[in-house]
């Protein structure tokens, strides 16, 4: 049984911050070296542990001809997937079909057009308990972004 997905929201990434329909969204200028690892240190800084990383711009790119792509769509991009027990368990105590939202994601970017400016964001959460989630984010791309 397949379930409908709702279309990712790829506008908003130029604002500091930005807040799309369904992402918050920061941009840095940097590396995304650097940036990639503030993020990281900031998710185990949380004492999180990191599930995985999904590598989604060197998928893209070393699929661009298979797929019949042009263009290169990300000079790098990185989204960071992990769980917090604490804060899940609260979500899900409040609404167990709050599973839907786990993993959270964290994703860094950079495109050809934008070199040196690396866009970091996730997504926003509906109104009520997973505001918590959202919370948490937040504070992990603060700390990671010294926006605090």
């Amino acid at each position: 049984m397949f379930r409908k997905l709702a279309p990712a929201v790829a506008a908003g990434f130029f604002a500091i911050p930005a807040a799309a329909q369904d992402l918050a969204t920061y941009t840095v200028e940097d590396s995304f070296d650097n940036v990639t690892f503030a993020v990281e240190s900031a998710i185990v800084g949380q004492g999180l542990v990191i599930d995985y990383t999904s590598h989604v711009g060197e998928m893209l790119e070393r699929t661009k001809g298979d797929v019949g792509g042009t263009k290169s769509i990300f000079t790098q991009a990185d989204v960071f997937l992990f769980c917090s027990a604490t804060v899940s368990r609260s979500v899900m105590e409040a609404d167990p079909m709050n599973i839907q939202y786990c993993p959270y994601s964290i994703f860094v970017m950079e495109t050809p057009d934008n070199p040196g400016t690396i866009t970091v964001g996730h997504r926003t959460y509906p109104e009520g308990p997973m505001k918590e989630v959202e919370a948490l984010l937040d504070s992990i791309v603060s700390d990671a972004l010294s926006l605090e």
